[in-house]
Parts: structure tokens; C-alpha cells; sequence
């Protein structure tokens, strides 16, 4: 159908005086257009309603295609049909026709969405975002083959696959807003509010199906003018960032009121205010790795056909080793320039290392707690004197690096995850560690890396082992550390998908695998093979693989309570302030209360103060196990389960870092005992 003409050449809605341009750029559009004639155009410039359905057709790319509705027989049989056809009626009514034209428009609507289902066998859907996408093109004045190319241009250039619950769209974009705002991010995700939740409607239709039309043709000139077909994702960020304030306020409203209030942001943007949007898009674009760009292309908008074993799941942004290197290189002060960490053992930083590497041994962070945050502290002011230097190594994004090879890296996990807890922003991992870098400078090891040591180096000589993995042989039956099965980023993405998979799988069992010693009973008379709350195990046996990290109630419906008043109450006989080190590998300050008959598990909430949530309440004598390890004493293990005298069945688990852990333990097993004694 034909829509009535908003504008003429020289009454143009949007306040253009500049003649000459228009001139210009009708020329442009009247000839076959140059894209990148007609970018350098429309830069800085209001597109004129008048001239946006060619400019819109160019950009596209679909300026000469054949018609692809010709071999269509015009039959309306979905078996979602009637759905479709009351959508589309109801979309229609939202662009404020005559009732003629409302009624023509649902039916072109409607033949649209029909054909493109059935040419791409594929189910209709509500939720779908088609009918959405294909409204600003149905206002364009164009033929319906033409609107229709339009459309399935669109959908196959700029909107990525697998928008769905759990889709990698929104296993990217949480990494994103997580570089950029941690704290944020964390504040989503304690209340179990993923992106998928309230941004699904935003990218399957590029926002259409939320602003108005002015405001989504204003976003989408800009968008087909820049033509990144990751903008959409700092377009959505700024949104969540620009709001923060917002989401906050609401930490006391339950889930369903934040994911509403989230989703309706887009509603709030105007047409005037869509070039600062863009920018503000645009600019965030240029402070984030660059990296994910090659990583997700493939898989959201390029060949279906991708790697399998790729994991796309991380606990924060992966950066090549190539964009670390070619960071040294670019002198832009707009550009990322990382802060390197080295996180691996000292011996192999000894052996080979970058020149521009900080040192920050990870097992500090479990073996020497108080000589971990002094090394922060330094890693911090060196930064700090490295930016105010200019160095090549003073970038204000931190990178950390393990050795690449995923059994040592798993503490490399737990100081990220520990800098973000801290609410640090800008932290990356480099993808592949220290091996990724040294393959990178293979032709020339000896200018590239400090210190290189050939006969000592672990890249060099693989198959050595490092003096803590000489400590640690395999239990028998364990898995290798370089199975496949035991790989850390592996696991953790199946932790990540599926909250619901055995222990095996999750970060937890990742802390027991066999390259640390085997776990013991926490108590300075423990001896192997000693009985256990009259249990007659053999305390070194390779875990069961049935155990599940203990869950906890849904954030909406758990109890905060007031740390100070709760330590103090007269039935807690001692308080352990801690780390809890969830199956996701997330780190949380935490409290662990000691009662006569029960622990109580205290987590800080982030953005309350001073107050925390009640995570779990165990009874003492569902503990089954308490296990620690012999190198990092700290790192306690709770297990609760059932005990029928003999033998017992651990349904559960809850790991911890605890400072005082000795201390914490021996009172827990004393009141265990007592309380079974009496």
C-alpha cells in the first residue's frame, strides 16, 4: 500500500536549511549510490523522511534484487495463522492509520510474515520480533517486494541468532555490561535477572518493538549509516547504564517490578535524542576488547557451521593475544590499552615472561591471604604510576594471564573473580595465557619475553611439570588435568547453562581435581582412614558424583537481616567472616554464625551496607564432611547429607574461604560432637 508523504524536498520535517546537501544527496540516491559517499553525506545530518526509503535500500543492499515473493501462491494456512493475523492487526492499530489503510496494512503485514515463515520453514511466533522489524519498513511508501527485501535484509544482517533464554546474544552482552560495571552486574545477578529477561524484545527487533516510530527510524538511520552489527549491544548497555541509578532504587522491589521497569527503558528516548545515544554507543564500543567481535561473529551472524567445542561462556571478557600485543603498538589515547597481569607461579614467571607483565602469583590468594592484598595493593599503585608515566604498560584495562594450561588456571579464575567482586572495572582474561602469547612470538622468543629460559619454560617443554604439579599426583582413578572432561572453561560453561548438572561438572569439584593434594578432615589429629562421626571411610576417596552445590531460596524471597544485630544475638556462639566461592566460580563476602544446632549463612548484600542475606541455615548434623586442602588450609568444604551410621550420602555441598579456618572448623566439629553426644 501507499502511506500518505510526511515531507517534500523542500519542507522537510526535520529543520534542514541546507539545500545544497539535500541536493547532494538526492543526486546520490537518484544514481547507483556509493555507500561510502552516501555515509559521508548523511554524517552528522538528520536523514529527510522524504529520502529514507532509497537510503534505507542502499545501505541494505537491496537495491535491484529480484522479487522474492513472486513464487509465492498467496494461501494464508500457518497453523499460527490466527494469531498472526490478530497480531498484525494489533500493530497496525499502533501506527495510527485510517481505518482503511489499518485494515490493508494488517493483511500486507500478515502475507508478509506468512511467507517468510513458510519460506524458511519456520514457526510463527508472538514473541518472534517479525512483525515488529518489519512496521518501519511498512511505512517506507515502497512496493511489498521491496519492503519485503528491506525486512529480510535486516533480520539477516543485524539481528543475531539464538535470541532466546540462554542464547550467547545475551551470554555476550552480560559480559559486556560486567567489563564496564561490575557491581551492576552482580546487583542483576543476585537477583537471578539475566539479560535474556528484559532485553529479548530489544534486539529481536532492534527496539522497534518498544520506541515509537520517529525514535526507531532516527536509531535506525544511524545504525544502517554505521553498519556494526555489534552496535545494537552498546546501544542496549547505555540503556542499562544510564539507568543504573534506577535499578538500584528498586533493590527492595521483587524480581517481576525490575525486569518491567528494565524492559520499558527504551520508552523514554526521543528522536532528538538518538545522536547522543549513538555516541554514547559508539564510545563504549571503542573502550571494550575487541576480541568478542571475532569470537561471536561466526555464531550470531555469520555460517551456522562453528566449532562445537567453541565456549563461549567465560567468567569475563577473553582477549586474544594478538589484541594484547597489538595494544603496545597503538599510541591512540582512545584506544584499549591493557595493564598485563601475570598470574602464574613464580617459577614459571622466572622462566619466560612479558617485559610488560605485573606479577601477582595466584596461589597467594589461598596460601598467603595477607601477602595476596599487599600485592594488589602494589599492583594497583604500579598501574597507577604506569598511567601517569604514558608507558606502553599503563593501560587502564586490566588483563590477567595464566600459564593456558586449564588445571593451574582454575586459581587464575578465583583472582578474577575476586577483582570483580572488588567491583573493578575493565577486567579481561587473555584467551590461551602464556602459551597463546608465547606461540604468537615464536619467531623471535628471545626479543619478545624477559627472562626466557628454553629448557625450563613450560611451552617450550611441555611435557615438564612444575614443582607444585611434581607435589601433586593423580589419585588413582582420577582423570588426567588435560582431559577434555576436566577442562576448567568446559566445566564452567556447563555450570553457567545449566545450574542443574552434577558436581562433577561445576567449578566446585574443579577445586578438588587431581593436581592438589587430596582432601583431609580438618583437625590437627585426624589420621587416614579415621572414623568420622562413626563413619568407616577412607577420608581420601574420590568424591561422589552425585553432589550438588547447596541451593538457596529465590532472591525475592530471602530474609535480609542486619550483620551487627545478628552477630551480637545471644543464641550465636561464634561468627567467621569469609569468602563463599560459588559453583559459577563468584566470590561473595559472607559470614558463616555458629548456633547451638545450626550454621547460618550470611551473604553481604552489594549495595546495602551493613546488611546481608540469609542464604541457607543448616542443621549441624546434616553435615556430613568437613574437608580442606593440605596446601590451602583455608579453603573449607561443607558437606551435608545423610548418615545411617556406616556410610553416609552427600546431597549437598557449600565451599568457603575462611581466614580463621582452623579456629572456625574446630568449634564446628566440637558442637557437632556435643550436639550428637547429648
Amino acid at each position: 500500500m501507499k502511506m500518505a508523504a510526511n515531507d517534500d524536498l523542500d519542507q522537510d520535517g526535520d529543520g534542514i536549511e541546507d539545500i545544497a546537501w539535500r541536493t547532494d544527496l538526492l543526486l546520490c540516491l537518484s544514481k547507483q549510490p556509493e555507500v561510502g559517499r552516501l555515509k559521508e553525506l548523511c554524517k552528522g545530518k538528520k536523514v529527510p523522511p522524504r529520502m529514507r526509503p532509497e537510503l534505507w535500500k542502499a545501505l541494505l543492499n537491496v537495491i535491484g534484487k529480484p522479487d522474492a515473493m513472486s513464487t509465492w501462491d498467496g494461501v494464508l494456512d500457518l497453523n499460527e495463522q490466527d494469531v498472526l493475523k490478530e497480531d498484525c492487526r494489533f500493530q497496525a492499530a499502533k501506527l495510527r492509520l485510517t481505518e482503511d489503510d489499518e485494515e490493508e496494512v494488517a493483511r500486507d503485514m500478515e502475507g508478509l510474515i506468512t511467507f517468510y515463515c513458510k519460506s524458511r520453514n519456520e514457526k510463527y511466533r508472538t514473541t518472534s520480533g517479525h512483525i515488529e522489524l518489519l512496521s518501519p519498513f511498512i511505512t517506507l511508501n515502497l512496493p511489498l517486494s521491496e519492503v519485503y527485501n528491506c525486512f529480510y535484509a535486516m533480520h539477516s544482517k543485524f539481528i543475531p541468532r539464538e535470541c532466546y533464554r540462554d542464547g550467547k546474544p545475551f551470554i555476550l552482552f552480560r559480559q559486556i555490561l560486567q567489563y564496564h560495571d561490575p557491581l551492576l552486574c552482580s546487583f542483576l545477578d543476585s537477583r537471578k535477572i539475566p539479560p535474556d529477561l528484559y532485553a529479548q524484545k530489544w534486539l529481536r527487533s532492534l527496539f522497534a518493538s518498544i520506541c515509537d516510530m520517529e525514535v526507531t527510524q532516527a536509531m535506525w538511520d544511524a545504525y544502517l549509516l554505521d553498519a556494526d552489527q555489534f552496535l545494537v549491544f552498546f546501544l542496549m548497555l547505555v540503556m542499562v547504564l544510564n539507568a543504573k541509578e534506577r535499578i538500584l532504587e528498586m533493590s527492595k522491589k521483587n524480581k517481576s517490578a525490575i525486569i518491567e521497569m528494565i524492559t520499558a527503558f527504551p520508552q523514554d528516548l526521543g528522536a532528538d535524542d538518538i545522536e547522543d545515544f549513538c555516541v554514547l554507543a559508539k564510545y563504549y564500543a571503542t573502550r571494550t576488547p575487541q576480541s568478542f567481535r571475532k569470537d561471536f561473529q561466526p555464531v550470531l551472524f555469520g555460517s551456522k557451521i562453528v566449532n562445537p567445542e567453541t565456549s563461549y561462556s567465560s567468567l569475563c571478557l577473553q582477549i586474544s593475544a594478538g589484541e594484547v600485543m597489538e595494544s603496545y603498538k597503538n599510541h591512540d589515547e582512545d584506544a584499549v590499552h591493557y595493564f598485563l597481569v601475570d598470574c602464574r607461579p613464580a617459577e614459571q614467571y622466572n622462566n619466560g615472561h612479558l617485559p610488560t607483565a605485573f606479577h601477582l602469583d595466584a596461589n597467594l590468594m589461598l596460601q598467603a591471604p595477607d601477602e595476596f592484598s599487599t600485592a594488589v595493593q602494589a599492583l594497583f599503585s604500579s598501574q597507577q604510576q604506569a598511567m601517569e608515566a604514558k608507558s606502553v604498560a599503563g593501560g587502564e584495562h586490566l588483563c590477567f594471564m595464566g600459564s593456558g594450561r586449564e588445571a593451574e588456571d582454575q586459581y587464575v579464575n578465583m583472582v578474577v573473580a575476586n577483582f570483580l567482586q572488588r567491583g573493578t572495572h575493565f577486567v579481561g582474561i587473555v584467551r590461551g595465557g602464556y602459551t597463546a602469547i608465547h606461540d604468537l612470538l615464536i619467531e623471535d622468543l628471545s626479543n619478545g619475553l624477559a627472562d626466557h629460559h628454553s629448557q625450563r619454560c613450560i611451552v617450550c617443554n611441555p611435557d615438564m611439570m612444575s614443582s607444585e604439579d611434581e607435589s601433586h599426583e593423580l589419585s588413582r582413578g582420577e582423570q588426567s588435568p588435560t582431559s577434555p572432561k576436566n577442562t576448567l572453561v568446559e566445566r564452567l560453561s556447563t555450570t553457567l547453562k545449566s545450574r542443574g548438572a552434577n558436581m562433577k561438572e561445576r567449578l566446585g569439584k574443579l577445586m578438588e581435581t587431581s593436581n592438589r593434594a587430596p582432601e583431609r578432615h580438618v583437625s590437627a589429629t585426624d589420621r587416614t582412614g579415621k572414623r568420622y562421626r562413626n563413619v568407616n571411610l577412607n577420608i581420601f576417596s574420590i568424591e561422589d558424583d552425585e553432589e550438588e552445590p547447596m541451593s538457596s531460596e529465590d532472591e525475592s524471597r530471602k530474609e535480609a537481616v542486619n550483620v551487627t544485630t545478628w552477630t551480637k544475638r545471644t543464641d550465636v556462639i561464634a561468627t567467621f567472616p569469609c569468602s563463599e566461592i560459588t559453583e559459577a566460580g563468584h566470590m561473595y563476602s559472607s559470614y558463616i554464625l555458629l548456633t547451638s544446632a545450626n550454621l547460618f549463612i550470611l551473604r553481604e548484600i552489594i549495595d546495602r551496607p551493613g546488611w546481608a542475606h540469609i542464604l541457607s541455615r543448616p542443621h549441624l548434623t546434616s553435615i556430613v564432611k568437613i574437608t580442606s586442602k593440605r596446601k590451602h588450609p583455608q579453603l573449607i568444604t561443607f558437606k551435608y547429607g545423610t548418615s545411617d551410621g556406616e556410610s553416609y550420602q552427600v546431597t549437598a555441598t557449600q565451599r568457603f574461604l575462611i581466614p580463621d579456618a582452623k579456629n572456625a572448623t574446630k568449634r564446628i566439629k566440637d558442637r557437632i560432637v556435643k550436639l550428637i553426644g547429648d
